[in-house]
């Protein structure tokens, strides 16, 4: 199966039980989110990202996989080839499931790039709100057919590289230095509050149909 040469067999043994993530794909787009401004963090950062994101602590190996990740992430973003790839399921799994999958990973991002930026630079503003239209999409079962399968292709190959863009002409800075390590204690739980709160989280978590 392509879930092996990917690696998203072993992301979604090593994550799928954390309570705090909707799935393995949303934190390997929340840790592309951060990337795209960060360097990328060591294993040791990782463990102070999870505390203050309320996440349990991780085994150490399983913190050496999010430390690798993170580097093939940066190189992928800096790279001419435009050949950085969101960790989904294969098209051997339903369409629901790799659409919802997409979807989350699009809300990682959005929620991690806003918890270590902190701001938004205006030319970005069309990115994210691209990312949370496609984090708020609902799956019906009259899409699971050849349209449906085109239609989620096109989606996939328009947000997976809105990252590049994002990461573009950035001055990575240490993820120490970031909000996200500063001063917040934010948790990946979906905000209920009022839209025009100031809290960060909230600013950067995409709305959800309920």
């Amino acid at each position: 199966m392509q879930d092996d040469i990917s690696g998203w067999s072993e992301w979604h043994h090593n994550f799928s039980k954390i309570e705090e993530i909707s799935s393995p794909s949303e934190l390997h787009g929340l840790l592309t989110g951060i990337v795209c401004v960060t360097q990328a963090p060591k294993s040791e950062e990782w463990q102070q990202i999870l505390a203050t994101l309320e996440i349990p602590a991780l085994d150490d190996h399983v913190l050496n996989l999010l430390a690798e990740e993170a580097e093939d992430i940066s190189h992928a973003l800096s790279d001419d080839e435009l050949d950085y790839l969101p960790l989904l399921p294969d098209d051997e799994h339903v369409l629901a499931d790799r659409v919802q999958a997409l979807a989350d990973w699009c809300a990682g991002v959005v929620l991690g790039f806003g918890l270590a930026s902190g701001h938004i630079r205006q030319d970005e503003v069309e990115w994210i709100e691209h990312l949370q239209d496609v984090a708020a999409v609902e799956f019906e079962e009259s899409d699971d057919d050849e349209e449906g399968e085109a239609s989620y292709q096109e989606l996939y190959e328009f947000v997976r590289l809105i990252p590049v863009s994002l990461s573009l002409g950035r001055k990575k800075v240490e993820i120490a230095e970031t909000p996200l390590l500063k001063n917040l204690q934010p948790q990946l739980k979906q905000s209920t509050t009022a839209p025009e709160t100031n809290n960060i989280v909230e600013m950067f978590t995409p709305h959800r149909p309920s």
